[in-house]
């Protein structure tokens, strides 16, 4: 027997809607054909950038973006993105080593930012930049007063002061962004961090890059926590960045599109495995800040597997199917089951790289099976997490088992609850008999993602191959009983009234 009892009427914590967040890099056709096509393009656009694109990220209410990278912003000189476009210099962008002419800078992604209606999450270079360089970018998004930099923004084109409300000081400093201990990284942090100015009431919360990844268990960050505290003026942090990437890029055996049951378990499985590096990392966190104000921020997670044949093996595209959508709906279960720590995620990446929400090819533009999860779960933001006690029965391959069933619900001010759902198993239905404590449904409807095969996935010829369809399958008992048949392989969402 499977079964889920929901409760209500208990203390829980926001599902906080920056957990939904997005991950735009200058890596691949991300940003340029993904996002940014310039204001003379033939694709329909606004000051450059994709209307299509744009309109798709608005449904799904991206609350914030996080930028210019990853391994690209320890490698960037903001100066380099402001000014005409024709006088920005021509530079190499490392990851690829193709040319970046700078056209997508501060002013253009900030732009992006306000066409979306989310808040901009800035990480600023410490890899390769200097402290100065860095104060001075604060100075020109957020001061109002006379000095250089503001009067540099206005020649610019802007004239009043952007609300800059997340930063990010460094990026992967253990690796790609200079490969430093967690000791080394936090007295650089301690020193850049204290000159991140906060002009005409922007607050920054000051994130820092931690000392994580999907192999670390905690004793790094750790390190740079007691680095940070143990000094005669603790330092302030807001945030911690942890990144977790079930992470197949060199496994060849491990196609995006062409799996069978052994892979798709592989996938499942290691993706399950981010509960146990949020939790190794939230015990670091509650020893140093038992209030938990500090943010445990997943700015970077999802799959990545080889990049698609015929492709550029550093530009990471690659194809989104139906597990990929389980991943995402798994991943996006385990960050509300921590939300009193887990504030902010952000999925890698919004346009053609890694498990991207939209892949685009000249004027066409897909919508990927992750896309239509974060469509399904959008009513769990800023709603209160509901308790609940799931049973269910294993989904077992060799000696490594997983729960068959993912759940979460929720709450909103209205008090419609959404309850989420999805079927591990890739070729056997379920039931579940789902019951309600000090809570009453009197209207259920849904809407479920699944698909014929596993490897299911749209393509520009077959747009439309995964998508959600209205879901059927729950029946009301009485006012605190429902009766659920999950399909195989699948997400689900309910709303119920």
């Amino acid at each position: 027997m499977n079964r889920i009892t929901i409760r209500g009427g208990t203390d829980q914590p926001t599902i906080n809607r920056h957990i939904y967040g997005h991950f735009a890099e200058h890596l691949g056709r991300c940003i340029y054909d993904g996002i940014w096509v310039g204001e003379d393009s033939p694709i329909p656009n606004t000051r450059g950038i994709r209307n299509d694109v744009v309109a798709a990220l608005r449904r799904i209410r991206v609350p914030n973006l996080r930028w210019p990278g990853g391994c690209f912003a320890d490698d960037y000189h903001w100066k380099d993105g402001i000014g005409p476009k024709a006088q920005r210099p021509r530079t190499i962008n490392m990851w690829g080593k193709v040319v970046e002419n700078n056209h997508f800078g501060t002013h253009e992604f900030l732009d992006l930012c306000d066409q979306l209606g989310c808040e901009p999450y800035i990480c600023g270079n410490v890899g390769s930049g200097t402290v100065q360089e860095m104060e001075q970018w604060i100075e020109y998004l957020t001061a109002d007063g006379d000095s250089t930099m503001a009067n540099l923004r206005r020649q610019n084109g802007r004239d009043a002061p952007w609300k800059i409300p997340f930063w990010g000081v460094g990026n992967e400093n253990w690796g790609c962004g200079g490969h430093m201990t967690p000791e080394y990284y936090a007295d650089l942090y301690c020193q850049y961090q204290t000159y991140l100015r906060e002009y005409g009431g922007n607050r920054l919360m000051k994130i820092a890059g931690g000392y994580g990844g999907s192999d670390n268990d905690g004793s790094g960050l750790d390190a740079f926590m007691r680095h940070i505290t143990n000094r005669r003026h603790r330092v302030r942090t807001d945030g911690v960045s942890l990144h977790y990437y079930v992470y197949l890029r060199h496994a060849q055996e491990h196609s995006a599109t062409e799996f069978g049951e052994a892979e798709w378990f592989t996938v499942l499985n290691m993706a399950a495995q981010i509960e146990q590096a949020i939790a190794q990392h939230a015990a670091v966190l509650d020893r140093y800040d038992p209030e938990k104000r500090i943010w445990l921020i997943v700015d970077e997670w999802g799959t990545w597997y080889p990049a698609e044949p015929g492709t550029h093996p550093d530009f990471l595209y690659q194809q989104n199917s139906l597990r990929d959508a389980v991943v995402a709906a798994l991943t996006l279960h385990l960050f509300h089951a921590a939300c009193d720590r887990v504030r902010m995620a952000n999925i890698a990446q919004t346009v053609n790289v890694l498990q991207a929400m939209i892949l685009t090819q000249g004027e066409q533009m897909i919508l990927t099976p992750t896309y239509h999860v974060f469509d399904m779960f959008k009513g769990h933001q800023d709603a209160t997490r509901l308790a609940f006690d799931l049973e269910c029965e294993a989904y077992t391959s060799g000696d490594k088992s997983l729960p068959a069933i993912s759940a979460s619900a929720s709450q909103n001010a209205e008090g419609t609850i959404l309850l989420t759902l999805c079927n591990l198993y890739p070729s056997q239905d379920v039931t579940l008999d789902c019951e309600l404590r000090d809570l009453a449904v009197s209207g259920v409807t849904g809407s479920i993602l699944t698909a014929d095969e596993i490897t299911a996935h749209n393509t520009f010829d077959q747009p439309d191959r995964v998508q959600p369809v209205p879901f059927t399958g729950a029946a009301i008992v009485d006012q605190q009983r429902l009766h659920i048949e999950l399909p195989a392989k699948s997400v689900v969402a309910l709303t119920l009234t």
